[in-house]
């Protein structure tokens, strides 16, 4: 069980276990979680694998799932057009060896694939399991999740096309990943012990500094960038799908 539905679990238990005076002020509002609540909010995977589901997926599978599913956003061979950025390209077999992406240490480059960047192959299944396909998130099951990954290492000249990708092999298959030593854990937002102490972060130190604005400050920041048109028709109208809650993300 991971951090956060352990933490889920301990409030449930410790809710449910206070006297009853210490809810008096809440009668009637919430009750604790049952188990299967729970398992439904654990579903992260963490870099170092744990909440990795047993399953597996071949290649070949990984193809028809790609093709059925993902496709129509992400192009047949995770190409993409004008929806999204590629998934797929801008690596060598160089980049596979040393573990650094040569091209984003080079000056601006045209595109950066999900492959340039990817350091933890656990981002990409906790990504995929609970995010995609977008239309339907979390509707793919582990092995599925594990097909489709398997087909897009394969792209990305990873694996073999005979390959079959299960909870086993994840971390040998992260040894061949391009990018893996590409990412820095030596800031305030990777929590833990520094390398000198054998862990992988600062030591939880904030390496930003920032003060309010208190006079002449901007009336309104907007992050985010639109929608591209042709996305927006894909699944119909997005704001007819949201709750009358603010605007709808992505549009103006």
């Amino acid at each position: 069980m991971s951090r956060f539905s352990d933490a889920l679990l301990y409030a449930t238990l410790l809710g449910s276990a206070l006297p009853a005076v210490a809810s008096d002020d809440f009668s009637g509002i919430g009750r604790a979680a049952t188990p299967a609540e729970v398992k439904a909010w654990d579903i992260d995977v963490r870099a170092d694998f744990l909440g990795l589901p047993p399953g597996s997926g071949s290649v070949a599978q990984g193809q028809a799932i790609f093709a059925a599913k993902c496709a129509a956003c992400h192009g047949v061979a995770g190409e993409s057009a004008a929806m999204f950025t590629p998934l797929i390209g801008g690596t060598t077999a160089d980049d596979s060896k040393t573990g650094r992406v040569a091209s984003l240490s080079a000056g601006p480059t045209r595109v950066r694939t999900v492959f340039m960047k990817l350091p933890t192959i656990s981002s990409l299944f906790d990504y995929i399991q609970r995010a995609m396909p977008w239309t339907q998130p979390k509707s793919l099951k582990p092995d599925e999740v594990y097909a489709v990954m398997a087909y897009m290492l394969n792209l990305a000249q990873i694996v073999p096309a005979d390959f079959t990708l299960s909870q086993q092999n994840m971390a040998e298959v992260q040894q061949r990943l391009p990018n893996r030593n590409g990412m820095t854990t030596d800031h305030g937002l990777w929590p833990g012990a520094p390398a000198s102490q054998g862990g992988m972060g600062n030591g939880g130190q904030p390496d930003v500094q920032a003060q309010r604005c208190m006079q002449d400050c901007a009336e309104s920041i907007q992050l985010g960038t639109p929608v591209p048109p042709p996305l927006r028709k894909v699944a119909g109208s997005p704001a007819a799908q949201n709750r009358s809650i603010g605007g709808v993300r992505g549009t103006p």
